[in-house]
């Protein structure tokens, strides 16, 4: 950094203070949200992510322990504020929220985002911004978005400190477990008020216009590793395609990226891809950026800052009205399904430019169980959402991890036991899927058996997923992975479109994708062949088949 900050008047060492400051609020900020939250997504899974933006509207920092899809949720939220009110509008003391996914609120209606101007000397300095999926809005329809939850249009919720109350109770209305709702964004507002006070001691300590100055310093920086890395690629064309599908959808659908690396720049071309459908695997462009620059992330330099600088080298193409860059009014709730399958896509076309830094297909979803009724015993209405993890792709020199959210996804597993505490639910399987992983070299990691049984009257039951169809690929000769599927007991009905409505004893046994191997099986040694049956990771047929 020292030319660039020999050239801009800055102290380099000043620098990283300051970027490790930066670092510093947006992790506290997360940290305050979730030991304030009162719903499980959000105190147990840490569905939410923390940022914070310069005053144009650019990412300074994000917080590393989110999900990436939620970059997608935050990226448009200042632009359109910035839009939609003049400067006169904006005021210390605001709040602003908003969830809808085509004015800049975010990239699904779950996600609710709330952000808050930063003034310092009576300058508008910054914007610090929280996002929380509140598990609401459940046993809703997915064939266009007015089925699926209150769009919120970035607009004022504090104005100068003054609660809109009237705004509050129309948006709490309209959710089904509103004390929840209620007591999550008021944590999401105490980590907007730690992002403003930190943020402000850190201009009184260093100067604005210095705090300012190394902002845009940071960006720049971030610019030229990811220009460099980049620069490291073999310059061509590359394509990769891949099937798609979902309880959702009637029939699988063919995805396709093509990549283009011209010297520190890379083109990412989605053309061809299908007209956006009728269910809720549609994906905002917010979506499709935050796909897109996570995947870059990771193969060029996983160190390097995710601020707005990665985007600059990148130029990203989609036709509008695509499956993966949507137009309203389609339905966008289960995009993250479809983000995982980019981010797979990208990893296949540049396997062959950098096989070194790809895996084998990872699990390939986002499985999404949702289960919601009437809990009689505790007088409650409630909402019980979960991602699953399912198998890692495995590496050039490492197995894939077992039973992990992967890439878009980042939240935490919901204990057994909170999960039994909280809803009218038992938990009777959560387990390993032995062979789930792809053969290989390095075998793919395992998917994951979670068997839930109801205690409740009319639960209904939802479900997000993919990889029913098809399987995870492996690469360089590695074995595929294991298919997900869905079992329910005996009695009960059968699912539809991924839904059906569950008595109590009835048990609904979700079983997430493996992922696929990585190089020739046949190289695989003995002592790992001989750990991985002991482990229960693979049957004796498998380790046979091995040993062949």
């Amino acid at each position: 950094m020292s030319t660039a900050t020999e050239r801009t008047g800055l102290d380099p060492v000043l620098v990283e203070v300051v970027g490790s400051a930066f670092s510093t609020i947006v992790e506290e900020m997360s940290e305050t949200l979730v030991k304030a939250a009162y719903s499980p997504n959000i105190k147990e899974r840490r569905d939410c992510t923390a940022s914070l933006f310069d005053a144009e509207g650019q990412a300074i920092a994000q917080d590393e322990g989110g999900s990436p899809l939620h970059l997608g949720s935050l990226m448009g939220i200042v632009a359109s504020l910035r839009q939609r009110f003049s400067p006169e509008q904006i005021q210390p003391g605001d709040v602003f929220i908003g969830n809808d996914p085509y004015t800049g609120g975010g990239s699904h209606l779950p996600d609710i985002v709330l952000a808050a101007p930063i003034f310092v000397d009576g300058e508008l300095a910054a914007w610090a911004a929280t996002l929380a999926h509140h598990a609401d809005f459940g046993d809703r329809g997915h064939a266009h978005i007015f089925q699926e939850a209150i769009r919120i249009p970035p607009v004022h919720l504090v104005t100068a400190g003054a609660r809109q109350d009237e705004l509050l109770q129309l948006i709490l209305l309209n959710c089904q477990v509103p004390e929840e709702r209620i007591a999550d964004l008021r944590a999401q507002e105490a980590a907007l008020r730690v992002a403003v006070t930190r943020y402000t001691e850190l201009c009184a300590r260093y100067g604005r216009e210095t705090v300012q100055a190394i902002g845009a310093e940071l960006l720049d920086y971030t610019e030229r590793r990811t220009r460099a890395a980049i620069a490291e690629f073999p310059d061509g064309a590359y394509e990769f395609s891949d099937r798609f599908d979902c309880p959702e959808l009637d029939d699988e659908l063919t995805l396709r990226v093509r990549i283009v690396v011209s010297g520190d720049e890379m083109l990412f071309d989605f053309s061809g891809n299908p007209p956006q459908v009728r269910a809720s695997v549609n994906v905002v462009w917010t979506g499709l950026y935050a796909a897109v620059y996570y995947t870059i992330k990771t193969l060029i330099d996983p160190d390097i800052a995710p601020n707005a600088g990665l985007y600059r080298p990148v130029t990203i193409e989609a036709p509008e009205g695509s499956i993966i860059n949507c137009s309203a009014p389609a339905a966008v709730n289960g995009r993250s399904e479809t983000c995982q399958r980019i981010v797979d896509l990208i990893q296949g076309a540049l396997a062959p430019a950098v096989p070194e830094r790809v895996t084998g297909a990872s699990n390939g979803a986002n499985t999404g169980v949702h289960f919601s009724g009437r809990d009689a015993a505790r007088g409650r209405e409630f909402v019980y959402l979960e991602t699953i993890g399912g198998g890692s792709g495995a590496r050039f020199n490492k197995d894939g991890l077992d039973g992990v959210q992967v890439h878009m996804t980042n939240t935490s597993n919901l204990p057994v036991e909170s999960l039994e505490t909280e809803y009218p639910l038992m938990v009777e399987a959560y387990e390993f899927i032995e062979d789930s992983g792809g053969t290989g070299e390095h075998r793919g990691g395992m998917g994951i058996r979670r068997r839930i049984r109801v205690e409740a009257p009319d639960v209904h039951f939802w479900l997000d997923t993919s990889r029913q169809k098809s399987q995870p690929w492996g690469v360089f000769g590695g074995g595929p992975g294991a298919s997900a599927r869905c079992v329910l007991s005996d009695d009960a009905r059968p699912i539809d479109h991924g839904y059906t409505v569950l008595q109590p004893g009835q048990w609904a046994s979700i079983e997430t994708a493996g992922a696929g191997g990585y190089g020739d099986p046949g190289r695989r040694d003995q002592e790992r062949i001989d750990a991985d049956l002991e482990d229960g990771r693979i049957t004796e047929d498998t380790a046979r088949h091995h040993r062949s």
